[in-house]
C-alpha cells in the first residue's frame, strides 16, 4: 500500500492517545534499525527519544530477536500458576542488578500496572490508606497510576482513587518556595514534606511514590540529601518508599537504576520500558526482603493474565545480556557527558534556553522567554502558547524524532547511539531553536 492509502486506513479506525482525533496526522513508520527509524517513503530519522523512552537497547538487535524466536518455538504463553525457565532466570538476573535487597519480582504488563500493584502492596503491608506522590510527576494512565500523577493528564480521570495525596518535590529552576539556590530548593522541599506529613498524620500514610528523576515533567533531578531525607522520613514513620523506575531504569541515567545516584534503597521499585526495550511489553514490581517476609505468610491479592509472559521474560533476559555485553550502562554515562557538553554549548548560543538538565542519556532543555526572570515561553500545559508543534515539525523535516512538550525538549536516545548520531541530532535541535529565539 502507498503511504497515503495507509494513512487513510489508519485514520479510519485507529484511536490515538492524548489528542483530539481530528488533530492526528501520524508519520507511518515502516522499519527501524539501531538508533534509526524509517517511514514508508524511505525517509530516515534519528530516534532521539527511543520510541517512548523505552527502546534503550536500540532497534532490531539480533541477539534479542534470536532469543525471542527460540522462546516462540517452545511456548509464548503459559498461565501464571506455572513456573517457566525464563521467568525464574529473569528474576535472578533482576536481583543481581537492583540495589540492596530488592530481590523479589512480581511481573506485570507495563509500568502503570506495576504502580497499581505497588499501591495494593503498600496498603496491605501497612494497613494504611494514603499514598503520597509529587506534583510534576507521571506514573501511568490506569486508575491508580493516573491518580498519583501530578500533571494535567490526571484531570480527565479525576476524582481518581481515594487516598492519593500530592506534595511538592524540589524544582530548583522554578522553585515553588521562592528558593534562589539548588541547595535551598531541596532543603525547603524536604522541610515542607516533613510539615505536610505531620499535619496529615504519618500513621495514615502507606507509601511515598516518587520518580527518582522526574521524567516527562522536565528531567528534574533532586539532590542526594533530599532523597536521603525522604528515606529517613519513611523509616521514622513506617512509611514505604516506592520508586518508579519505569523511565529511569535500565541504563537510562548512566546507572542500572536512577535511584543509585542517591545512595538510597527503596522498599518497592517499579519498572518497565527498558527491561525489554519495547520488543515485547513487560513490567515489574520489585520488593525488598521486608515485604517478601510479610507476604510469605499473607496472600498478595493481585494478578494479571499476562504476568510473567514467557516470551516477554525471554526478551528481557536477552536485553540484560546485551546491556552487559555492550557495557551500555557505562556507555550511557560516558555519552551523557558528551551530550551535556553539546547542550551547554547550545545554551550559550540560544537565548530561549533557560536551563539544561541531564543525567546519562536522559536530558531536557527548558525554554524561557526571559533568562533573567525565567518567564515561561509556552507555559505550563501551553497556557501561553504552543511551541512544541512547530519545534517537532522542524525536527521531523531534518530527520530527527524528538519529544517536545510545553517548554521542554526531551532527549533520550538509545544507549547504543554513536557520537556522530548525537552530533546530527543536536545540530537539528540547534536549527529548530532559531524558531523559539524568534519569539522572545
Amino acid at each position: 500500500m502507498t503511504t497515503e492509502e495507509l494513512k487513510k486506513l489508519d485514520r479510519s479506525h485507529t484511536i490515538y492517545s492524548w489528542k483530539a482525533q481530528k488533530d492526528v496526522n501520524p508519520i507511518i513508520l515502516d522499519h527501524a534499525d539501531g538508533s534509526m527509524i524509517y517511514d514508508t517513503d524511505g525517509k530516515e530519522y534519528v530516534d532521539f527519544c527511543s520510541g517512548l523512552l523505552n527502546v534503550n537497547l536500540g532497534h532490531n538487535n539480533a541477539h534479542v530477536k534470536e532469543a525471542m524466536k527460540a522462546q516462540m518455538d517452545k511456548a509464548c504463553y503459559v498461565g501464571t500458576m506455572f513456573g517457566t525457565e525464563p521467568k525464574a532466570k529473569l528474576g535472578q538476573m533482576i536481583s543481581e542488578v537492583t540495589p540492596g535487597d530488592l530481590d523479589y519480582v512480581f511481573y506485570t504488563n507495563g509500568g502503570a500496572e506495576a504502580i497499581e500493584n505497588a499501591i495494593k502492596a503498600a496498603r496491605a503491608f501497612t494497613g494504611r490508606h494514603k499514598v503520597y506522590s509529587c506534583w510534576r510527576s507521571y506514573h501511568g494512565a490506569t486508575a491508580g497510576a493516573i491518580s498519583l500523577t501530578g500533571d494535567p493528564r490526571r484531570w480527565a480521570a479525576e476524582p481518581g482513587i481515594p487516598g492519593a495525596v500530592k506534595f511538592f518535590g524540589p524544582y530548583p529552576y522554578r522553585c515553588p518556595f521562592g528558593s534562589t539556590t539548588e541547595e535551598e530548593a531541596n532543603t525547603r522541599a524536604l522541610e515542607m514534606l516533613k510539615t505536610q506529613i505531620m499535619l496529615d498524620g504519618p500513621h495514615t500514610i502507606a507509601a511515598i511514590f516518587m520518580e527518582p528523576i522526574v521524567g516527562t515533567n522536565g528531567i528534574i533531578i533532586p539532590s542526594k540529601s533530599f532523597m536521603q531525607g525522604v528515606r529517613e522520613l519513611c523509616d521514622t514513620y513506617g512509611i514505604l518508599m516506592v520508586i518508579d523506575e519505569t523511565m529511569g531504569g535500565w541504563g537510562r541515567s548512566g546507572k542500572w537504576f536512577a535511584i543509585e545516584h542517591f545512595d538510597v534503597v527503596p522498599d518497592i521499585m517499579t519498572t518497565a520500558k527498558g527491561i525489554t526495550s519495547g520488543y515485547v511489553q513487560l513490567g515489574a514490581m520489585i520488593w525488598n526482603k521486608k515485604l517478601w517476609d510479610h507476604f510469605w505468610n499473607h496472600p498478595f491479592i493481585g494478578g494479571l493474565t499476562y504476568g510473567g509472559h514467557a516470551l516477554a521474560c525471554a526478551t528481557a533476559i536477552a536485553n540484560i545480556e546485551e546491556y552487559k555485553r555492550l557495557n551500555l550502562i557505562d556507555e550511557s554515562a560516558r555519552k551523557g557527558l558528551y551530550l551535556e557538553k553539546k547542550l551547554l554549548e547550545l545554551k550559550d548560543k540560544h537565548p530561549s534556553i533557560g536551563d539544561v538538565r541531564i543525567k546519562g542519556l536522559w536530558a531536557c532543555i527548558e525554554l524561557t522567554s526571559n533568562r533573567e526572570t525565567k518567564a515561561e515561553l509556552a507555559g505550563f500545559a501551553d497556557r501561553n502558547r504552543n511551541v512544541s508543534a512547530e519545534l517537532t515539525k522542524r525536527m521531523y523535516a531534518e530527520g530527527v524524532y524528538c519529544f517536545c512538550k510545553w517548554d521542554f525538549i526531551f532527549m533520550a536516545p538509545p544507549l547504543i547511539i554513536t557520537e556522530a548520531e548525537l552530533d546530527r541530532s543536536v545540530a537539528t535541535i540547534d536549527k529548530a531553536l532559531e524558531y523559539t529565539d524568534s519569539l522572545i
